[in-house]
């Protein structure tokens, strides 16, 4: 059985083979950790789909290959086996003589045209379309084009947005499916000036000391969908400051309200995050039409509130998502908001949990950053960015003057999706509960 590249998520396309946890000639029982892979957002560890002995491994420690690529063989059983040459021609067989003519004719006998010899077998490809991608985690359904190849939902996306025919794309995944990979985008007809290019940069500074960091996949991703977020998705922008008064002496009191176990450690202890992916997620439920996101050639509203949560990495970041943030409890937004977060950190996230959420959160209040406007996570229709509290004197409805406690938030608004006038709807609801905060306890 040849052992697969899998692909954790439709926009993933390599992986790079961290661990072999078997080597050659060990035997392998279906479920056992068979190796480790590390994606531009998640460590994997894959698991065999058979029992056997692992005969092959062809893709080390420290190489990255292609999704479908064969990475390992595990064989019935026995000792380990080489790899198996290229299969070679054959000798064409003995063409037997044409019968002799008869002696009354005149004429020379034709001799017999040669047989060509059957063309040679090509040897295995990276990238076998008779094998198919195997790999613990879900994939989405692929549809058929008119040519009858199967395709992505990225892949026709991609075609989409191009104006590519997919009955024309010749798909390079398994049984042939098309990838996103497959899909070449027709330069445009108007181009954006240049920029330098690396070897420019480079001989600009190349008498001033410096350190060349080479881009892993994730920083290549980021940089790659943000670049195209901001150059495909019409944002604009809104800004509201909110009275956190009332929240933060909430926050204290379930603080101190947490019972206590034997050591005096807290059951929980909630964040100022926690009400505000909390809070958010109720705003989406009141206002539903701004909970959607771009569908190219329609808009998908949601029953409910997805929320993703940026959450800072070496070297990068993803957004894990809370599903059903409306409904769970702030205790358990709380709970769960930690472990993906740790799990983050350590690159062990599942894809089915940073994939979706039809909105994001960024918060860099830790870090006493004021304001700020963040870039949009495509296809999601909006994301929040959550500045710092501060003190301020503000007016108060007698005239007088007092200070209060104030964050700064942005709205970032896919202008596709969601109107001017529909997102200062969303984020006055927000303003609203934030600044009623028991809302946020029912």
């Amino acid at each position: 059985m040849d052992v697969l590249m899998p692909q954790l998520g439709e926009t993933v396309s390599e992986g790079k083979v961290l661990t072999w946890f078997k080597s050659v000639g060990d035997p392998v029982k279906a479920g056992d950790n068979l190796f480790e892979i590390e994606t531009d957002k998640v460590t994997m560890e894959i698991q065999s789909l058979e029992n056997g002995v692992l005969s092959e491994i062809r893709v080390p420690v420290g190489t990255v290959a292609p999704v479908g690529a064969i990475v390992a063989v595990i064989g019935n059983g026995g000792s380990a086996a080489a790899p198996s040459p290229a299969p070679t021609a054959k000798a064409p067989a003995p063409v037997a003589p044409p019968p002799a003519a008869p002696k009354a004719a005149a004429a020379t006998p034709t001799p017999a045209a040669p047989v060509p010899p059957p063309a040679p077998r090509a040897p295995n490809r990276p990238l076998d379309p008779h094998f198919e991608v195997r790999t613990p985690s879900k994939n989405y359904g692929p549809a058929e084009t008119r040519s009858g190849a199967k395709t992505t939902p990225l892949a026709r996306r991609l075609a989409g947005e191009s104006g590519i025919d997919l009955a024309a794309v010749r798909g390079s995944g398994p049984h042939g499916r098309i990838v996103a990979a497959d899909i070449k985008t027709p330069p445009a007809t108007v181009h954006a000036p240049a920029g330098p290019s690396s070897a420019e940069i480079l001989a600009l500074y190349k008498d001033v000391p410096h350190q060349e960091v080479a881009l892993d996949g994730m920083r290549k991703t980021i940089a790659t969908r943000l670049q195209q977020a901001s150059s495909t998705i019409p944002h604009f922008y809104i800004v509201s400051d909110i009275d956190i008064g009332p929240l933060t002496k909430l926050r204290e009191e379930l603080n101190a309200a947490a019972p206590r176990d034997k050591d005096a450690n807290p059951a929980y202890k909630f964040s100022l995050n926690d009400f505000v992916i909390k809070a958010w997620a109720a705003a989406l439920r009141d206002v539903p039409a701004a909970n959607a996101v771009w569908a190219e050639d329609r808009i998908l509203r949601f029953e409910r509130a997805d929320v993703a949560v940026a959450v800072a990495l070496e070297g990068g970041l993803i957004t894990p998502v809370i599903q059903h943030a409306d409904t769970k409890s702030l205790r358990t937004v709380s709970a769960e908001m930690r472990d993906l977060a740790a799990r983050a950190r350590a690159r062990k996230l599942k894809p089915e949990e940073y994939r979706g959420g039809s909105t994001s959160i960024s918060n860099l209040g830790m870090y006493g950053v004021r304001e700020f406007s963040a870039i949009i996570n495509p296809p999601q229709g909006t994301i929040l960015a959550v500045g710092a509290g501060r003190r301020l004197a503000v007016e108060k409805k007698d005239g007088g003057v007092a200070f209060a406690s104030v964050m700064t938030v942005t709205l970032s608004c896919d202008h596709r999706v969601v109107d001017g006038a529909l997102g200062a709807e969303l984020l006055a609801a927000f303003k609203a509960i934030v600044e009623s905060p028991a809302r946020i306890l029912i």
